[in-house]
């Protein structure tokens, strides 16, 4: 499929290049479900058969409104809370538990308070138990690349809300996870300080290139950053679409001023209010039956809303 004809009377666009470094899926997720207080009358549906794949090398954002189960879903993937039903895989492994070869990147940065930035960024080295003179530099050069030369010794205290997620960022990258994971991580930050944190992340991810899957609330956002958008409706939480950006890369934060990128963007914020209105998803893998802007043929997987 040409990405171009995405957009009905749209300029042609470029097909994405990503150049990947391994064959197959990183993640693979077939039907999974999670209910918390499962078995009483208190039980609580948070997310309801959930099923996708993320190649390697491919950033995906999650999308959907707060409380819709993102989070959840994250943290499944991660390893960090356990489905009540289906499975997931990780480089074609079951997750069972936290993997060294996945980083994490919080709403909150969750530095330690008593240590440096170049400290905060190593820690994940002292709790591998690695040799910490081995990362030392790697580190330097990580807070030298996210713009923080000269803060090494300052302690979170001393640094602002942005200059903190820099020093998360860097934190995360320092062991050379395969795979990330991100849970909102700017959505603390002032709208300026948000767009430098998007184009600093743009940049990091064209440099290193890891799988990612990034939970925002933020339809900008999400179109700005990622390969693909998944959008999720509320609660119990299911996929109703899963869209292809066309976007050739590099990217710059003037795409965000494009008829395009406001087009797709338009889209996606319709899809998301569509499925407000409907009270349950059918299965994945259904046609929608809602009326789409974009022609046929394009890049575009939906789900439809009973």
């Amino acid at each position: 499929m040409n990405a171009g004809t995405l957009l009905a009377g749209s300029r042609p666009l470029e097909e994405p290049s990503l150049p990947v470094a391994k064959f197959g899926h990183c993640i693979e997720v077939s039907g999974i479900s999670k209910i918390y207080r499962a078995g009483t009358r208190a039980a609580v549906e948070a997310v309801s058969t959930v099923s996708f794949s993320v190649p390697h090398g491919q950033f995906v954002a999650i999308l959907g409104p707060s409380g819709c189960g993102k989070s959840t879903l994250l943290m499944m993937v991660g390893g960090l809370e356990p489905v009540s039903g289906g499975s997931i895989l990780i480089d074609g492994s079951p997750m069972t538990g936290p993997r060294t070869s996945i980083g994490i990147m919080f709403q909150d940065p969750t530095l330690l308070p008593w240590k440096s930035a170049l400290d905060n960024v190593l820690f994940p080295i002292r709790v591998l138990k690695r040799r910490i003179g081995t990362y030392r530099e790697a580190a330097r050069n990580l807070l030298e690349q996210v713009g923080l030369a000269g803060f090494e010794h300052k302690k979170p205290h001393e640094l602002s809300g942005g200059m903190r997620q820099r020093v998360a960022i860097c934190r995360t990258l320092v062991y050379d996870p395969d795979l990330l994971l991100m849970d909102e991580p700017f959505s603390a930050l002032d709208a300026i300080s948000r767009d430098e944190m998007n184009e600093l992340l743009l940049d990091l991810w064209q440099q290193y290139r890891k799988t990612a899957l990034f939970v925002t609330h933020s339809i900008r956002e999400a179109v700005l950053l990622a390969d693909r958008v998944l959008v999720m409706m509320k609660r119990p939480a299911a996929i109703v679409e899963d869209l292809a950006i066309p976007f050739a890369r590099p990217r710059s934060m003037a795409l965000g001023e494009s008829p395009e990128f406001n087009k797709i963007c338009g889209h996606l914020r319709e899809r998301i209010e569509e499925s407000h209105d409907r009270p349950r998803p059918a299965r994945s893998g259904s046609r929608s039956r809602f009326r789409s802007p974009f022609p046929s043929g394009c890049a575009r997987r939906s789900f439809r809303t009973s």
